[in-house]
């Protein structure tokens, strides 16, 4: 038994060795458990072979078998200098993962990080493998989203897994490429990392693009003062923070990469490719980093012209208020004026007899007189407290 299989033994607990029945009390399941979201029992045989994309075996660059099953390739892992082995899976059940790695003596924690999924791009060294999480990314015209995929691959040295738990990339493409240019694909399991990674990268440019169409309109939408703009700014901003999440860690997974040339004896033309493929990540990770900045300037300027929009509505009205409140100051003065002399015409005619004035002969001219005098000191009033 590999040392492998007695840790896995002796760690019963872990996700990928539960015991097939159904277990009514114990412990905890592993807090992974909760975010892995594919059905526990998936050991069906249909299934296992189902989700084998292809596997073959490859010689000088040449494929020269692909077995039917996993089973059979197993049987004849070849171990000759310049033969290797490429399994594809898609969202592999548990037991073909926990088979591949007594086969090839892959790590416990990489085989539970592929079981779990939902990783960060990473990559990680156990002995003489490799292991490399990816975040593949694709726009969709149609939602104007941005649509990420995950593929792991587990890199030895006549090996090659490949576990993907999404539609994207199709590695199926990578696959042909590499079978078309034998010289590339003789250089072993570190070209196919390679092709993965250029695939994966090359993959970004489409959504780069996507992206910078969706900016372009909203910075529109924002000058022409389209009120349901900022909820778009928000929904972009949440994809763009989940496509830089994907772009930035690549750029450490390449300086690992090229931080091992030497030490792992790394072919020469596969270095250039290998840097060509980082100047292109750091391209792309720019161009992100740059997305999420633009954003946030944009939010900046679409609140600032929200705002000099609210406080102009406000002006207008405060305007509109102060020229009404004019107004009623007009009327209400000129009321006033006119009121005095109704109010003393009022007096002088209601038909008392014992009114003094009512016989007196300067009783008109002095009621006309009385009459002009209020009008005028209210008028003057008035015109003083800028009313009229």
């Amino acid at each position: 038994m590999s040392d492998w299989r007695v840790r896995a033994v002796r760690a019963s607990k872990r996700p990928f060795s539960r015991p097939a029945g159904p277990v009514p009390t114990g412990p905890t399941p592993a807090p992974e458990h909760s975010m892995d979201p594919r059905t526990e029992h998936r050991t069906e045989s249909v299934t296992l072979e189902r989700s084998v994309v292809d596997a073959a075996v490859y010689r000088d660059g040449h494929r020269i078998d692909a077995p039917a099953s996993l089973s059979e390739i197993y049987q004849q892992i070849p171990g000759k200098p310049g033969t290797m082995t490429w399994i594809g899976l898609f969202r592999p059940a548990e037991a073909q993962l926990t088979e591949a790695a007594e086969r090839f003596g892959l790590h416990e924690l990489a085989i539970e990080d592929a079981i779990v999924a939902h990783q960060r791009p990473k990559l990680e060294r156990y002995g003489d493998t490799l292991f490399v999480v990816l975040r593949a990314a694709r726009y969709l015209d149609d939602d104007e989203e941005v649509d990420f995929g995950e593929i792991h691959l587990f890199v030895g040295p006549d090996f090659v897994v490949t576990v993907r738990h999404s539609q994207s990339p199709d590695l199926s493409a990578v696959r042909r490429r590499l079978e078309d240019d034998p010289e590339l694909l003789a250089l072993g399991p570190e070209a196919v990392l390679y092709a993965v990674l250029d695939a994966v990268v090359d993959g970004y440019a489409p959504v780069i693009a996507g992206l910078q169409h969706d900016i372009d309109e909203i910075e529109t939408e924002v000058f022409g003062g389209d009120p349901g703009v900022s909820r778009r700014i928000y929904e972009l901003s949440r994809e763009v923070i989940e496509f830089q999440r994907a772009t930035r860690p690549l750029l450490d997974i390449m300086a690992s990469l090229e931080a091992g040339f030497e030490k792992y004896g790394t072919d020469e033309e596969l270095r250039r490719y290998l840097r060509d493929v980082a100047d292109h990540a750091t391209t792309a990770a720019e161009r992100v980093d740059g997305f999420r900045q633009m954003l946030q300037n944009i939010l900046t300027v679409n609140a600032t012209l929200v705002s000099q929009a609210q406080n102009e509505e406000m002006k207008q009205l405060a305007e509109a208020g102060h020229a009404q409140n004019n107004e009623i100051k007009k009327i209400s003065s000129w009321a006033a004026i006119l009121f005095a002399p109704t109010l003393i015409g009022t007096v002088y005619g209601m038909n008392f007899e014992q009114m003094p004035e009512l016989k007196w002969v300067f009783g008109y001219p002095f009621a006309i007189a009385l009459m002009a005098l209020v009008c005028a000191s209210l008028y003057l009033v008035f015109k003083r407290r800028d009313w009229l």
